[in-house]
């Protein structure tokens, strides 16, 4: 029987020694069970007293005394997040990873909750880290990551950065290691990508390689290859062809937003995945950080609709009083227990205004749709070139009011575009 596809998703970071404005630069794109509906929400920061509880996807656990304000791309089902971003400037994606200890079938926490918690409750991209690997080793991770596919459960990878540097974190159940990039690039896929040089790792991290018999104590430790599943050649030949495309991308210094958006857009990658794949782009996001002491906004840029090579990428910046569309949240499922479709059984629908007004005007079934693309594009670079120009001339002390309904804007501008 042919292996069942998995997910694939791909996350990059471009560090301010190889960018043009000198800042971090971060690109996800999210691979999900086809027809799954990613929504794009924001939660403001919150207090909360002594003893209060979170419950997460499965399960419950110890709340923060506070979070941070956060923008989250994540599955509409689910509590946590494929990927998303803090107002501390801290940004977070995960990658499913197999490995010999098998699937993460028990219910923990997911790897999409970590995602989440981590940009909650991090200032900085090492202390988000810090907070999974806590919870991680306190809670476990695992649980079904799909609520149509009961099958569908893995460990978890992370690529975590802020303005300064980034962090990558990969975990094996509660067994984890962790790389420091402060310098480049870094990319992640679904394959274990830590071998000799970790900088932090669990205090368990050796002894459990041998109670396990995966490793004799004996010369250097490499994580990747004594955790690790072999990775199939259509992976390997992925994560080279990444490599090679950010090496040549970043060899003069001058990376950017649009050098990202073309990496993620480019499907002869295998990164790019149309509607016609079982794991197809569910959501994009680029990330655009400031420089380290400035006082120049970040910008979040993300679609909010499948497959980013056909979709808009719609700019977000921390504010005050930032607000976003209500047409990119998913409608709450009937709370009526009469009503509720079984889990794995039915599909509930979860499509949001801007999913279902996209998904019609980019069908292949629609005549103008090669049109329809083109005007999106000229949209986006139009929505770029103005957001470049408010970043270069901001000022310190400059309120940020004029963007506090950016998202908001651009994403109804979207809609009446496809009425």
């Amino acid at each position: 029987m042919a292996e069942r596809p998995k997910p694939s998703c791909d996350t990059f970071v471009v560090l301010p020694s190889a960018t043009s404005h000198k800042g971090v630069i971060f690109g996800k794109n999210s691979d999900r069970p086809n027809g799954e509906v990613q929504e794009l929400v924001f939660f403001p920061a919150q207090e909360y007293p002594s003893g209060s509880k979170l419950k997460c996807t499965y399960i419950e656990i110890d709340q923060a005394p506070k979070t941070f304000s956060v923008i989250l791309s994540k599955p509409a089902w689910m509590w946590g997040a494929e990927m998303g971003a803090n107002d501390q400037g801290v940004v977070i994606g995960n990658e499913a990873v197999w490995s010999k200890l098998g699937q993460a079938e028990d219910e923990h926490l997911l790897g999409m909750d970590f995602v989440r918690l981590g940009l909650e409750r991090g200032a900085t991209a090492e202390e988000a880290l810090t907070a999974i690997v806590e919870l991680l080793e306190k809670h476990g991770q695992g649980g079904p990551c799909s609520d149509v596919d009961p099958d569908l459960n893995y460990h978890n990878s992370y690529l975590i950065a802020d303005k300064k540097e980034a962090w990558v974190l990969e975990t094996v159940g509660n067994i984890w290691v962790a790389e420091k990039v402060e310098t480049g690039f870094r990319n992640i896929s679904n394959a274990l990508s830590i071998g000799t040089k970790i900088d932090r790792k669990c205090e368990k991290l050796f002894d459990a390689a041998k109670d396990m018999g995966l490793w004799d104590g004996e010369g250097e430790f490499d994580y990747a290859k004594v955790f690790g599943k072999e990775i199939n050649e259509t992976v390997a030949s992925k994560n080279l062809k990444q490599k090679d495309l950010l090496s040549k991308s970043t060899s003069t210094n001058t990376f950017g937003v649009v050098d990202i958006l073309e990496i993620l857009r480019d499907k002869d990658l295998n990164s790019c995945r149309g509607q016609d794949h079982p794991f197809v782009n569910a959501g994009s996001q680029v990330s655009v950080l400031s420089p380290p002491g400035t006082d120049k906004p970040s910008c979040h840029w993300f679609t909010a609709t499948p497959d980013p090579s056909i979709s808009v990428f719609k700019p977000f910046v921390f504010t005050p009083n930032v607000q976003i569309s209500h047409l990119t949240v998913s409608p709450v499922p009937d709370p009526d227990p009469a009503k509720v479709m079984p889990r794995f059984q039915t599909k509930v629908d979860r499509s949001h205004a801007l999913y279902k007004f996209h998904k019609d005007a980019t069908s292949i079934s629609n005549p103008k749709r090669s049109e329809v693309i083109a005007k999106l594009r000229s949209m986006e670079e139009e929505c770029i070139a103005e957001v470049q120009s408010f970043v270069d001339k901001f000022e310190p002390g400059q309120p940020l009011n004029e963007v506090d309904e950016l998202l908001k804007d651009i994403v109804e501008t979207e809609i009446k575009f496809y009425k």
